[in-house]
């Protein structure tokens, strides 16, 4: 018979290393939690700038301003126009180089 009272064993052995995944999965959804409030902060923050830009009155005469300048439209037209133009020259134009497998 053995008698084990007050009898202390050394345990020497490498204790194997355990990951714990509840933390890791409470880690990722605090992560994700804090960029939904960043992204709704965010987006109520950008809400509230453009609700404060201006926004153009009726006027008496039951038409409304124009926030478009005509001079502006009118350059770009031209410009558009010049571009086709200078299209349509580089499509007619012959070509300065002889092909030599004619």
């Amino acid at each position: 018979m053995q008698i084990k009272l007050f009898k202390k064993r050394n345990n020497f052995k490498k204790k194997d290393f355990i990951l714990n995944s509840n933390l890791y999965w409470r880690i990722a959804i605090g992560v994700a939690f804090g960029l939904i409030l960043f992204s709704f902060f965010f987006g109520f923050r950008l809400f509230l700038q453009i609700d404060q830009e201006f926004v153009p009155m009726e006027t008496e005469g039951g038409g409304s301003t124009s926030l478009v300048n005509k001079n502006r439209i009118l350059k770009i037209l031209n410009y558009f126009s010049e571009r086709e133009k200078k299209s349509a020259e580089i499509l007619n134009s012959p070509v300065p180089i002889v092909d030599p497998s004619l």
